[in-house]
């Protein structure tokens, strides 16, 4: 049986539940396909997988996770040599977070990633205000971090991808007229304890979701499809109301919440964009 590509770890608004909306949304033809918040990669996976994309370039502000993707792409024997020696226990998993990943091989920083985020508490991504990886240790019956048919899957739904450390502006200088740009950011927080993980030092606050507009915006000038999804609040709502923006609502499942009365059902919002025909020609 030919194994499909998968996420191949949990990250907090993860689009495995999103994507049959996102689908819905997708124009009825683009060129190439950006991500520059790749995350779990769950709709990149869910593309590929439909047959829609046949040239991508995923990118990504958090080092640790894009040297995953790239370790993953380029070498995934020795990730997975680095997982099946790896033990589920409490004392090597503190030990494993407190090394340094810049001191270790692009294959045992991945492994490392994968480790920690499927053994960790809830699947968190959190990080201190250093830049440090703090979750504690989860209780797990069998976690399966060491999943080598779907880390082979992930490998070749990767090859002849470009895979970049890069902010997301950066699409600004690799998008071209017809190209597709999904874009998956923090989500601005529903409430003002509703912020309770930082994927990277410093946050994602109001004035980058205004950036991100903005880019929005200029892509959108230059004949680019966007898709954006974020969560349902005032500030999101005001940044995209009126053209080129549309905006839709959808229902999904958040099982990734440090409160667990928060987890559960809820509405977020699609947003896509209306192109000139002749800023595609």
């Amino acid at each position: 049986m030919v194994a499909y590509p998968r996420p191949f770890i949990k990250w907090a608004g993860g689009k495995s539940q999103l994507a049959a909306d996102l689908l819905c949304h997708l124009p009825s033809a683009f060129n190439r396909y950006h991500e520059p918040f790749i995350g779990s990669g769950a709709f990149f996976f869910q593309l590929y997988r439909d047959g829609k994309i046949h040239n991508a370039r995923l990118s990504d502000f958090n080092t640790e996770l894009i040297d995953t993707y790239c370790a993953i792409r380029d070498d995934p024997g020795e990730v997975i040599r680095e997982l099946a020696g790896y033990p589920y226990d409490q004392a090597f998993y503190y030990d494993l977070r407190a090394r340094d990943p810049q001191s270790l091989s692009l294959p045992e920083r991945a492994a490392r990633m994968i480790y920690l985020n499927k053994t960790g508490y809830n699947g968190l991504y959190r990080v201190n205000s250093l830049g440090q990886f703090n979750v504690p240790f989860g209780r797990y019956k069998n976690p399966k971090y060491m999943d080598e048919a779907n880390i082979h899957a992930v490998s070749l739904a990767l090859q002849r991808v470009d895979i970049s450390h890069a902010p997301f502006e950066s699409v600004i200088d690799h998008a071209q007229p017809g190209d597709l740009v999904y874009f998956d950011p923090p989500y601005s927080p529903v409430s003002a304890t509703a912020n309770f993980t930082s994927y990277q030092a410093g946050g994602f606050g109001p004035e980058d979701q205004r950036r991100l507009r903005d880019c929005c915006l200029e892509l959108t000038g230059r004949g680019v499809h966007i898709i954006l999804s974020n969560s349902n609040t005032a500030l999101v709502r005001k940044l995209y109301s009126g053209a080129p923006f549309a905006t839709s609502e959808a229902y999904a499942n958040r099982a990734i919440n440090s409160n667990a009365g928060r987890r559960g059902k809820i509405v977020e919002l699609i947003i896509t964009n209306d192109i000139p025909r002749r800023n595609l020609d």
